[in-house]
């Protein structure tokens, strides 16, 4: 295994519910209403939509997707959603410091150092919105087997604090079951004097609808069972997923830098550093179009 490289769930698709929206010639993001489902693959409209995104508004007989069914991969509630608290250079989106209220992860000019994180209130470094909770939830959509993941990032102290009391409750009430419970993702839509009294929207977890709690308990048993009785080792899936994890000082790639920056904001709550991400934005987008420019000029 290569030191220093994060190992991270496999990856292929990304759940949001942001976008970006052109807006008197500037690429912004917006806020949504609904969750959407889309590849790894970006063409001059943006994201382009994972097939699933289309199949689960047509099963839902609604245009507004607001669940989605999933599994998780991993029973230890920590492994599916990995939150800290982060700050990324506002040029570049490198990450500078990843910390978990206790100890922190940071360059400096000597080099990687673990130093006490006091968590952006109390942190000089954090000053101006700089560090941010930032949380990034690994899913399986549906019924699937494989090992393959969506992956949905979040700024948002309301998704990332219901997220990590859900799997933790989950773990807990269903006997370490959390991989093989039958869960959806669900958007909730809530009001705040710091929004103005309109909606900002979170995600949470539920049992799939049309289930109670002991039928989707009942469900995760004899799933676990039939696994087990195949040879599927899951505790030993989620030592792996740790070790690899922690292989790592940081978890993005370099490559993930403009999608991180991108989707930091997308959500729609409130942030400090909102114009510094609209540049980051806009930069990105216009590399997209002299390249896409480039592209039409050899092929004409």
């Amino acid at each position: 295994m290569i030191k220093g490289l994060a190992i991270t769930p496999p990856v292929i698709g990304r759940i949001s519910i942001g976008k970006v929206v052109e807006k008197q010639g500037k690429r912004l993001p917006e806020k949504d209403d609904q969750f959407t489902i889309t590849s790894q693959v970006q063409n001059r409209d943006g994201w382009v939509n994972h097939p699933l995104d289309e199949a689960l508004r047509k099963s839902s007989g609604s245009d507004k997707l607001r669940s989605i069914p999933i599994r998780f991969l991993f029973n230890e509630p920590d492994l599916n959603l990995r939150a800290e608290y982060s700050m990324f250079d506002r040029q570049s989106g490198r990450p500078l410091c990843v910390g978990n209220g206790e100890t922190c992860k940071r360059y400096t000019a000597t080099g990687m150092q673990t130093l006490p994180c006091p968590s952006p209130e109390g942190c000089d470094l954090a000053k101006g919105g700089a560090c941010k909770p930032y949380g990034r939830l690994n899913v399986m959509i549906g019924d699937a087997e494989e090992m393959g993941t969506f992956i949905f990032r979040t700024t948002g102290f309301n998704s990332i604090r219901t997220l990590a009391a859900r799997l933790s409750y989950y773990q807990a009430a269903s006997g370490n079951l959390l991989a093989c419970l039958p869960l959806e993702l669900r958007l909730r839509g809530k009001s705040t004097t710091l929004s103005h009294r309109s909606a900002i929207y979170y995600v949470d977890i539920t049992v799939r609808e049309g289930l109670t709690i002991e039928e989707a308990f009942a469900q995760a048993r004899q799933l676990n069972e039939r696994r087990q009785s195949g040879g599927y080792e899951q505790a030993a899936l989620d030592v792996v997923a740790r070790e690899g994890l922690n292989n790592g000082a940081f978890e993005d790639s370099e490559e993930e830098r403009p999608e991180v920056i991108e989707e930091f904001f997308t959500e729609g709550e409130t942030d400090t550093a909102g114009s510094v991400t609209r540049t980051c934005i806009e930069e990105k987008v216009g590399l997209r179009e002299k390249l896409n420019a480039k592209v039409a000029n050899v092929d004409a």
